[in-house]
């Protein structure tokens, strides 16, 4: 008798069941949010990729001895030894780029850079109550050198520079009436030491000592029928601070 009487409530509880199952589960909405795709940052303390930058420096030091040799006809007939020394100086701004590969706490790579300024220097003497003048200008310097450092810190790298610069030269003689200019190229060694420190993600700060020596190069004054001929030695030092920037 029970069983009758409950069968009425389990037809009705299956046949609730039953539009439930038709009507299928609905699932809860969920908001998701946009994916914004975003460019990998430099890793800090990683010095490896290309860069380039800029600098301010000051050249000082430099050392030529002036003299003169008078040829006539290609024949040496006097020399004039010993007139003075040109130790050329003054303010030089530059631009370079180069590339690093690091590897551990080794960072090494070329670089190339170009620089242009005011250095220069002049002297003068009495001769036969003439006063005769001789000016040394540094019109631009080409350089390109290996870079070889080791971080101290993730931040912080020492390196030293070693390689071959193209240096273009002016060198001036006057006297009361007149002047005269000869330009020349001369190649020579570069070397110097540095400390680069990062200042953001992608930037950088340095400060370098370079040492540059150019050799011996001869310059010639032609006249009529005479020439003034001079060795020039160019060589200074340079110290320069600037800023780098990652690509």
């Amino acid at each position: 008798m029970y069983i009758f009487s409950a069968g009425p409530a389990l037809i009705a509880f299956f046949a609730g069941s039953g539009a439930a199952l038709a009507g299928g589960i609905i699932a809860p909405a969920v908001d998701v949010e946009p994916v914004v795709a975003q460019a990998e940052p430099v890793a800090a303390g990683s010095w490896a990729g290309g860069y380039a930058g800029g600098s301010l420096g000051y050249s000082f030091g430099g050392g030529d001895q002036l003299g003169f040799t008078l040829l006539e006809d290609g024949d040496e007939e006097v020399s004039v030894p010993g007139i003075g020394d040109l130790e050329v100086k003054g303010f030089i701004a530059g631009v370079h780029a180069g590339y690093r590969w690091q590897r551990g706490n080794w960072v090494f790579g070329p670089e190339l850079g170009f620089e242009a300024g005011s250095v220069d220097d002049n002297v003068s003497l009495e001769l036969d109550g003439d006063v005769l003048g001789a000016e040394s200008t540094i019109s631009s310097i080409l350089s390109l050198v290996m870079k070889t450092g080791y971080t101290v810190n993730p931040q912080t790298l020492v390196y030293g520079t070693f390689g071959a610069a193209r240096g273009d030269f002016d060198y001036t003689l006057s006297d009361s009436d007149d002047s005269t200019t000869v330009g020349y190229k001369s190649s020579g060694l570069v070397a110097g030491m540095g400390i680069e420190h990062t200042v953001g993600v992608r930037n950088s700060v340095f400060a370098e000592y370079q040492y540059r020596d150019f050799g011996k190069e001869a310059v010639d004054f032609v006249g009529d029928g005479t020439t003034a001929r001079t060795q020039a030695t160019s060589k200074h030092s340079n110290l320069k601070v600037g800023m780098n920037f990652r690509f």
